[in-house]
C-alpha cells in the first residue's frame, strides 16, 4: 500500500487518503451530483486507484492524479471532465 507520495518539486510526504478523496468529492460537486452517488463514486474510485498501485510504497502524485482521472473517465466522465477543465484554468492563471 502507498506510504508516501512524491510531489512535483521531488519532495516525499506521507500519503493521506483524504487528500484523493477531497479531490474526487470537488470534481463530482462542479458537475452537482447528489450526494449518495458522490459517495459511491469516492468510495469506488479511491479503491480502484489503491487497487491498481498495489504493493508500491511510493508513488509520485502525477501518477495519482492520472489514475484518479482515468477511473473518473470510466465511472462519471463529467466529473474528469470538470477535473481537468479545473486544471486547465489553474495553470492558465
Amino acid at each position: 500500500m502507498i506510504s508516501f507520495v512524491i510531489k512535483k518539486d521531488g519532495a516525499r510526504e506521507p500519503f493521506d487518503p483524504e487528500k484523493i478523496k477531497r479531490g474526487i468529492r470537488a470534481a463530482t460537486r462542479q458537475v452537482n451530483l447528489p450526494e449518495a452517488r458522490t459517495a459511491a463514486v469516492v468510495e469506488q474510485v479511491f479503491a480502484q486507484v489503491l487497487q491498481f498501485f498495489g504493493a508500491r510504497e511510493e508513488v509520485p502524485t502525477l501518477e495519482i492524479r492520472d489514475q484518479i482521472l482515468n477511473q473518473l473517465d470510466v465511472v462519471e466522465p463529467r466529473a474528469s471532465a470538470a477535473w481537468r477543465e479545473h486544471d486547465q484554468k489553474k495553470h492558465q492563471a
